[in-house]
C-alpha cells in the first residue's frame, strides 16, 4: 500500500516529536542508502523491519536493519 506524501509528512511528525533527530547530511546518506535497498517496498517501507524509511533514518538512535550486514 502506497502513502500519500501529506499522511507521510504527519506520520513523520508524530514518530519524531520528542526524539533526537540525526543531523541532516547523515539523514540524507541514510535516505539514499534505503532507496538504493532491495529490501525497499512500495517506496516507503523496509521489508526487514516494516517501518516507513523517512521515519527510521531520521531518528538519531536508529539503524539499519539490514540481514547480517548493516548498510548504515
Amino acid at each position: 500500500m502506497r502513502i500519500s506524501p501529506k499522511k507521510l509528512e504527519r506520520l513523520i511528525e508524530i514518530a519524531t516529536r520528542e526524539r533526537p533527530l540525526a543531523p541532516e547530511e547523515q539523514y540524507l546518506q541514510r535516505i539514499e542508502h534505503c532507496r538504493d535497498c532491495s529490501g525497499l517496498q512500495f517506496g516507503s517501507t523496509c521489508r526487514y523491519c516494516g517501518c516507513l524509511i523517512e521515519v527510521r533514518t531520521r531518528l538519531q538512535d536508529s539503524t539499519c536493519p539490514y540481514p547480517s550486514a548493516p548498510r548504515w
